[in-house]
């Protein structure tokens, strides 16, 4: 027809193409650099140093020791950990701190990923990724020697305690036996004592962390009583979520290490250290634990009683104030410590004050939530001093021209001291011993390195002991220091 114009269709869909991948370019790259963006990576890179998470009582994953005469975290995991620092170019800074803080120090910026024979089980991976399992080992029980064939099937566990380490696979694989009841602590060394006491008739433990402890201990036997295959611990390092690229090199380094034999070598020097200085004395090998142990239960309850002392009498004024928000205020403060125990409010202000964008220390964090907690008893304390003081003084110091404010603190604050010093030096003494909560979150108090001694030993009772000498020198102590000071108060 010669006056119409033939259309070439194919031309025509090649434009259209060509301009739906020019309009698509800008949204691929844009999806490109977003899948290459990781924060975590970029704050690790930017920090120059990578934070990992663990607890150390879990030999020979990861146990403390010494080298050259100082004290180090050494084991398979720490030596993964060092090489992932060195694959990302970074220096590596470990923390030590209780099995169950791991997963909330990770979520509230505190650590940058957990290598502490963490098993990738379903619940966890809901709340952080994981990365190629470095390591598999078999379920295994613990048990006393004279007892090993008479545990040799699960079923013979029934109507009896079994101890597992909390938040573990092998708690979850200790409440699937019928008939019995689970025992749950924090550290291993707690449940072999229990177990060593005959409290627990076995110790659900993975295969190389039961066989260090028989190793060590000759009263002691591992059992296969027939765990499922299913119940294998897969050790994996977790990341927080939406970290690809962390998580991609991560799995370059275990990738490599698990392939070449490297990891391997990594466990026989482990089981080797585990076992070396056997021919030095207790006291040589661990004394000094003990030392750095007090010296920071001490410093904990200096600073504690500083904070607990000052807050404690401005807590107490306000609860006498005869304004009712100030008097409100002080009464919830005072009745909503004392209705919380200590163990929670070190949680809150170790996890709470990262939230808020303070990156407080382990030690820092420890010292305040004890010092907030005494000062709500502290103020009760000194309430009651004030009270007990005659209202008369305050109106002969009044009828003299003094202000109410100075009053309070020229005349009835110093008659009230003598009233409030015996009570005042028994919360000062409970400082001390309740410093023992603040290990969980990785303070290297007495308690704490206690704990420490326990796994390097694989002895759990005599540091028990060494350790309630300790704490009873330093309360009786100061308890005779302030019954001196009270009886010259009374001259």
């Amino acid at each position: 027809m010669a006056g119409k114009k033939v259309i070439n269709w194919s031309s025509l869909c090649l434009v259209l193409a060509l301009l739906l991948t020019m309009l698509a370019a800008p949204l691929t790259a844009g999806r490109a650099s977003a899948s290459e963006s990781d924060p975590t990576l970029e704050k690790i890179q930017k920090r120059g140093t990578l934070v990992v998470g663990l607890s150390a009582d879990y030999a020979p994953y990861e146990f403390h020791t010494q080298v050259n005469g100082k004290d180090e975290i050494v084991g398979f995991d720490v030596s993964l950990a060092k090489a992932i620092a060195k694959k990302l170019n970074v220096k590596l800074e470990i923390k030590d701190m209780g099995m169950d803080a791991l997963l909330g120090a990770m979520k509230t910026g505190k650590i940058d990923m957990i290598v502490s024979g963490y098993s990738a089980t379903e619940d966890r991976k809901t709340q952080v990724d994981f990365s190629d399992v470095y390591l598999k080992a078999p379920q295994t029980m613990l048990v006393l020697k004279k007892n090993a064939k008479k545990y040799d099937t699960l079923s013979a566990f029934s109507g009896q305690k079994i101890g597992a380490q909390t938040q573990t696979i092998q708690e979850d694989e200790a409440k699937k036996i019928d008939g019995a009841s689970v025992v749950s602590l924090q550290k291993y060394p707690n449940l072999i004592s229990q177990l060593t006491q005959g409290v627990i008739a076995g110790v659900v433990a993975e295969k190389p962390i039961a066989e260090a402890y028989a190793e060590q201990n000759k009263s002691l036997a591992v059992v296969n009583p027939g765990f499922s295959a299913d119940a294998t611990g897969a050790s994996a390092v977790a990341v927080p979520k939406n970290s690809p690229v962390l998580l991609s090199k991560v799995n370059a380094v275990v990738d490599k290490v698990t392939t070449d034999g490297t990891f391997k070598q990594w466990q026989k020097e482990a089981n080797k250290t585990m076992f070396s200085g056997q021919n030095k004395s207790y006291w040589d090998k661990y004394g000094h634990y003990f030392v750095s142990g007090t010296l920071i239960t001490l410093a904990l309850a200096v600073v504690a009683v500083l904070i607990g002392t000052t807050l404690g009498t401005l807590f107490a004024l306000m609860k006498l104030s005869s304004v009712f928000v100030i008097k409100a205020i002080g009464n919830i403060y005072v009745e909503y410590v004392r209705g919380t125990p200590l163990l929670v409010q070190a949680f809150m202000v170790f996890f709470g004050a990262q939230v808020l964008g303070l990156n407080l220390s382990a030690f820092a964090s420890g010292a305040l939530a004890m010092g907030l907690n005494s000062a709500a008893y502290v103020a009760e304390i000194i309430r009651s001093g004030i009270e007990s003081v005659s209202d008369g003084q305050m109106e002969a110091a009044r009828s003299l021209g003094f202000t109410k404010n100075r009053a309070m603190c020229l005349v009835i604050l110093p008659q009230a001291i003598r009233t409030i010093l015996p009570a005042l030096g028994n919360e000062f003494v409970s400082v001390i011993k309740e410093g023992s909560v603040i290990s969980v979150i990785g303070v290297g108090e007495l308690m704490y390195e206690t704990s420490v001694v326990q796994g390097a030993s694989f002895e759990p009772f005599v540091p028990l002991i060494i350790t309630s000498m300790i704490y009873f020198v330093l309360t009786f102590s100061i308890s005779r220091a302030l019954g001196f000071a009270e009886k010259r108060m009374n001259r």
